[in-house]
């Protein structure tokens, strides 16, 4: 199969931790050719998606007493690009880090321009557009903690005096960026809102303070609806979020019963709106996020249960190919 994948400079990609190299070293390893561009090499040319497309060797990373560890280099680019039709592929992997700026959002209009008969697209870029991370959970109202999203000040008030405290999520932020406690008797409460709203004129979401989270964040990786790992992620010295971004370290963990419920509950919806490879956040048995854009995970899984998901991914695009 030829497979190409949309992400950032592959320069600034960390091999020991990317889920976007993981996948690609997988394709690799299983005799796939691997071809590579960014959002700014999409056009739509005669009415189709067109890119500019390097193809690229990988050397596998090895794991060693302390974690993954990485050849310098660990890819080759092959001396010349290509600018051809994205259909010639097999399948197209969108994997540009959020947010969704302007340009992310241009480059899924142009991957609409795909012919789905001759090439799968992960993810549908409809179903991107129509799953932003924060609000898509709103929909699942049994899976989610009681949770409000307002741009309004004195409803934020309101709902955090009757929970006593809160949690506030940014809209259109990734890996923990702008979260906050929330107390009612903060003095710094008005100028946080203030700050978070923009003065009132950006919503923002407002969740129940949920205390597992002490324990954890988990982070499930579904394929096709169905959940084939976890990683739980534990806030860092000083920190109360749980974002390997952030600062914070992971653990083996197990999918429960409940965790397998929320998965069973979102795998209709994800289906419907073409979102196949999807990366959710659990706390304390509630669905907390809906990761669509780029989600990550598969390196810190592999290592800890000691198995490849990226070869899970690439197989299962096998079988819908053949």
């Amino acid at each position: 199969m030829k497979l190409a994948f949309i992400i950032d400079p592959i320069h600034s990609l960390d091999p020991c931790h990317d889920t976007s190299v993981a996948l690609m070293e997988a394709a690799y390893i299983l005799g796939h050719e691997v071809w590579i561009t960014q959002v700014n090499h999409l056009s739509v040319v005669e009415g189709k998606a067109w890119a500019i497309l390097e193809r690229v060797e990988l050397i596998p990373i090895e794991l060693g007493a302390k974690g993954w560890i990485a050849a310098n280099p660990w890819y080759k680019l092959s001396d010349t690009s290509t600018f051809c039709p994205l259909e010639t592929m097999d399948a197209v992997f969108m994997r540009t880090d959020p947010p969704v700026t302007v340009p992310y959002l241009y480059a899924t209009y142009i991957l609409d321009y795909i012919d789905r008969n001759k090439t799968l697209v992960i993810n549908s870029p409809s179903g991107i557009r129509a799953a932003n991370e924060k609000m898509y959970a709103l929909q699942f109202t049994e899976a989610i903690p009681e949770t409000i999203v307002t741009a309004d000040k004195e409803t934020i008030r309101k709902f955090t005096e009757v929970k006593g405290s809160a949690i506030l999520k940014p809209l259109g932020n990734k890996a923990g960026e702008g979260i906050l406690i929330l107390s009612d008797s903060d003095r710094n409460f008005n100028s946080m809102i203030e700050l978070s709203t923009n003065q009132g004129k950006i919503p923002v979401m407002i969740q129940t303070f949920i205390p597992e989270a002490k324990e954890g964040d988990k982070r499930i990786i579904l394929l096709d609806g169905k959940p084939i790992g976890a990683v739980n992620r534990l806030s860092g010295a000083g920190e109360f979020r749980n974002n390997m971004a952030t600062g914070g370290s992971v653990a083996k963990t197990e999918i429960t019963p409940r965790e397998q419920e929320i998965c069973a509950q979102l795998a209709p919806t994800l289906s419907r709106d073409g979102l196949i490879f999807v990366g959710i956040d659990v706390i304390g048995g509630y669905l907390t996020e809906v990761n669509v854009t780029s989600p990550t995970g598969i390196r810190e899984i592999d290592r800890l249960d000691n198995t490849s998901l990226g070869h899970q991914v690439i197989q299962w695009i096998e079988q819908v190919k053949n």
